[in-house]
């Protein structure tokens, strides 16, 4: 990697991940790296004049002066000549038509998850990737996060011996999930698309083979719809722990202080309820369920369950992974970066730190670890994230629906729609 190579980055979508994460990130990291914001794109002008505003600033706390071009078509930033490396932060349900024309391109691609917020967007995605050629990198953080890059290192190590079971345990307060374009699930496909996605990912990430069958059981029990809600919270004067602020007064932690703040007036000012950040949870038309539990089998006959919610409190094992192998097992504790490994039928027992100076930066490090691993993606590298992990991830979440949706019947994922690859 040589930072003396300057590689024009193209943003489209400017809202909370691509420019407050990741872009941040990659101002931080351009002297490192080599990249640049050259170019961002939005539907909403004024969004995207902010966001152009906002990362000129961070490239400048850098030491770089950045002329960033604004265009309202994404066809005209992917055709800019000085974007080499385009990437698609848009909602979910406008992930389709630029990644595409993206991968027509013939330049690299960036695709943030979930791939698709339905399965058939996925399969159009997937299929132009295979007729291009033209492989892209998704940004699933826990394949990006240290502990869980070290827990993997671990068993494949056979420090537990021969792996059989797997569980997540993610109960995440995540309101924002009823705030946002996410509440609806035409438009995420669920917060079991839009955040549980992340989980099946890292699932199949261990289990290293392929679900065979799913079973869930789940719903809606927090976030119910509530006629008298009012439409967002900037109106509302009731007392109510689910409050979103355009710029959050919650006693946050840094690396959600970089996650959630929206600068300027296009956030306060949006009046529709698909851009808006401040829907009240409770206005009708949400239909997402907000907890799940997951059953998976895999054809190498590991086993994996999903406990999870996006309800409940703030702690620190609100999100733990446990690995169960034939003479140990690791529990991996997110929010601390702790693994704990017992081996050896019970005779070794440790526990490791793996907090770096990265960690309190967004996504516990995974946005500057992703950045890095982007660089050596545009180098020619193969991803370390593929198409192939987005897409079997929705097709496990299609799955969830389908099972919960039938009050827990197994779904065969062989009859969840797929490609030919």
């Amino acid at each position: 990697m040589s930072a003396n190579r300057k590689i024009g980055i193209g943003i489209i979508g400017a809202g909370r991940r691509g420019i407050f994460c990741l872009g941040s990130r990659i101002a931080e990291s351009t002297k490192e790296t080599g990249f640049e914001v050259r170019a961002v794109c939005d539907v909403n002008p004024t969004r995207m004049n902010e966001a152009a505003g906002y990362l000129t600033r961070k490239f400048s706390e850098s030491g770089i002066s950045l002329k960033i071009s604004q265009h309202s078509q994404y066809q005209n930033l992917i055709d800019d000549p000085a974007v080499e490396l385009i990437m698609v932060t848009t909602p979910s349900y406008a992930h389709r038509d630029p990644t595409i024309l993206a991968l027509r391109s013939g330049k690299k691609v960036y695709l943030d998850k979930p791939i698709a917020q339905n399965i058939e967007d996925s399969i159009a995605i997937m299929e132009e990737e295979m007729q291009t050629g033209n492989s892209l990198i998704m940004g699933f953080t826990r394949r990006y996060e240290t502990p869980w890059r070290k827990a993997f290192s671990h068993v494949q190590q056979g420090v537990i011996g021969d792996l059989h079971m797997i569980q997540i345990r993610a109960i995440i307060p995540y309101d924002v999930y009823g705030h946002t374009w996410r509440r609806r699930r035409k438009w995420s496909g669920g917060a079991l698309n839009d955040k549980a996605s992340h989980h099946f990912d890292a699932i199949n990430w261990f289990a290293q083979s392929s679900a065979k069958h799913i079973s869930a059981i789940g719903g809606q029990a927090v976030y119910k719809p509530d006629p008298t809600a009012p439409e967002r919270c900037s109106e509302c004067s009731r007392e109510c722990n689910y409050r979103m602020e355009a710029k959050p007064s919650r006693n946050l932690t840094q690396q959600y202080q970089d996650v959630l703040p929206m600068e300027g007036d296009s956030w306060s000012q949006e009046t529709q309820e698909i851009y808006r950040i401040d829907n009240c949870v409770y206005l009708p038309g949400s239909d997402i369920k907000d907890h799940a539990i997951v059953q998976v089998a895999y054809d190498n006959g590991v086993v994996a369950s999903l406990f999870w919610s996006i309800f409940g409190p703030h702690a620190d094992d609100q999100e733990t992974l446990e690995l169960v192998g034939s003479n140990g097992r690791i529990i991996l504790k997110r929010h601390t970066a702790e693994l704990d490994i017992v081996s050896h039928y019970g005779e070794f027992h440790e526990v490791i730190n793996y907090k770096d100076d990265a960690f309190e930066t967004s996504h516990f490090g995974a946005d500057l670890k992703l950045i890095r691993d982007m660089r050596s993606f545009f180098d020619g590298e193969s991803p370390i994230v593929s198409a192939q992990h987005g897409f079997e991830s929705t097709r496990m979440v299609m799955a969830t629906h389908q099972s919960i949706d039938n009050v827990g019947q197994t779904v065969l994922m062989k009859d969840i729609p797929s490609t030919n690859r």
